[in-house]
């Protein structure tokens, strides 16, 4: 009975957060709720409108120049590629906001290029994106932190981190060959540094970049030369990973913006209204296909479709992902995925009516019965979806991301949705 209250519950959260921002019924204007709190000192806001993405709604084009008269040839490209990856932290720290970043050279001239969706305010962009990243080590405050409030800043910033790189352990047996982070501060660094390191042997220094923790390692002795190595279990990946987000702020890289405009869509509205034509026939055929082939089973699986459709539009609105046409079709193929468990189960019912069981024990058995398979064929699925993710970008991440909640919100909505509205029906 529980599990039945929640589908209701969970239709109308949806239909408050997927209804549009304001609509009249008579004389009376009813406006869709915002999301806006306060925790923990940060706001947390969501307007609740769906995010587009370049291809079908446009947005705003920046070209950035980047000076690099104070750096040295050797650490151009490093700073160009920190300076990017600066850039994309900041306005797609989910990986879900499609953004289209970058860079080029034109002469001696370096340039960011960065295109974002459905932003038409271009000094709201230029907000977002900002100038250069702030990278700061700061020590606890507390035996165990636990938290960003629980670290204090020391002064030691990326203005005395010279470079940081991926070197290998050379150490004990089982570490040698290890990938780790070798930081080099300048002479000024070097001081504080040693200071730091000093007076916090055995606890946590953290280091932040825009004031977000990148990580906090443990501090083993007191470091005096100005080099120092964190060390982990990282992969080769990990350490590039941390080696950029640190010289995204230690390498002192000024842009200027030199063009700013307004984009059109690539592909337009067009695009959109046939996609919601082909979702929407997808999903009146495959109602009829699960009616016609199980009957009232069917028909509750139907059901339990429509309720997939609002939860996975509400979880995406939330997020909020940003759709571009990828990304639709990656909602649409999971639609057709979301009855593929309602037909395993279904036909494992049939075979239980067929040995002689009782209807009610047919249904528990067929849904106890397929769930191993259920199981194993949706991780198989998110075990693609990830990998698209994590080695993809633009419209292939998009894609990987609605395919991913597409999956897991069908689970939800085929086991226990489906199962409640049988139990509802056959429960005489």
């Amino acid at each position: 009975m529980r599990q039945l209250l929640t589908i209701p519950i969970l239709v109308i959260i949806s239909s408050l957060v997927l209804m549009p921002p304001a609509f009249a019924i008579g004389s009376l204007t009813l406006y869709r709720p915002r999301i806006d709190f306060s925790l923990a000192g940060k706001r947390f806001y969501r307007d609740l409108e769906l995010k587009l993405g370049l291809d079908l709604q446009g947005g705003t084009h920046l070209v950035y120049q980047a000076d690099t008269s104070q750096i040295s040839d050797s650490d151009t490209s490093k700073s160009i590629d920190a300076a990017r990856a600066n850039i994309e932290r900041r306005i797609n720290s989910l990986g879900v906001a499609e953004p289209i970043i970058q860079t080029s050279k034109v002469g001696n001239d370096y340039r960011l290029i960065v295109e974002l969706a459905g932003i038409k305010d271009i000094n709201q962009a230029i907000q977002t994106i900002g100038q250069t990243a702030q990278l700061d080590f700061r020590e606890s405050r507390v035996a165990t932190p636990s938290a960003a409030t629980d670290f204090l800043p020391t002064g030691l910033t990326g203005a005395d981190l010279r470079l940081a790189q991926v070197q290998f352990n050379s150490g004990t047996q089982q570490a040698a060959g290890q990938p780790v982070v070798g930081l080099e501060f300048t002479p000024e660094g070097t001081k504080k540094f040693s200071d730091i390191t000093s007076r916090n042997i055995g606890r946590q220094v953290a280091i932040f970049l825009d004031d977000q923790l990148v990580m906090n390692p443990v501090v083993q002795n007191a470091i005096t030369d100005g080099r120092a190595v964190i060390s982990g279990s990282f992969t080769i990946d990990d350490a590039k990973r941390l080696t950029i987000q640190l010289n995204a702020g230690a390498l002192p890289l000024p842009i200027k913006i030199i063009e700013q405009r307004n984009v059109g869509a690539t592909l337009g509205s067009q695009s959109i209204t046939k996609s919601l034509v082909a979702g929407g026939v997808g999903l009146v055929i495959i109602c009829l296909f699960m009616f016609i082939n199980y009957g009232l089973k069917g028909l509750l699986a139907d059901i339990a479709l429509v309720v997939y459709i609002l939860i996975s539009l509400t979880i995406i609105k939330l997020i909020p992902v940003t759709l571009t046409l990828a990304g639709i079709a990656g909602l649409i193929l999971s639609i057709g995925m979301a009855v593929d468990a309602n037909i395993l189960i279904f036909e494992r019912i049939k075979e239980e009516l067929r040995w002689g069981r009782p209807l009610t024990a047919a249904l528990e058995l067929g849904f106890h019965r397929a769930w191993n398979s259920i199981r194993d064929s949706n991780i198989s699925s998110l075990i693609t979806a990830g990998i698209l993710f994590w080695f993809g970008s633009g419209p292939v991440r998009g894609f990987a991301l609605t395919l991913t909640v597409g999956i897991l919100v069908s689970l939800f909505t085929s086991i226990n949705v489906t199962k409640s509205l049988l139990r509802l029906v056959y429960r005489k």
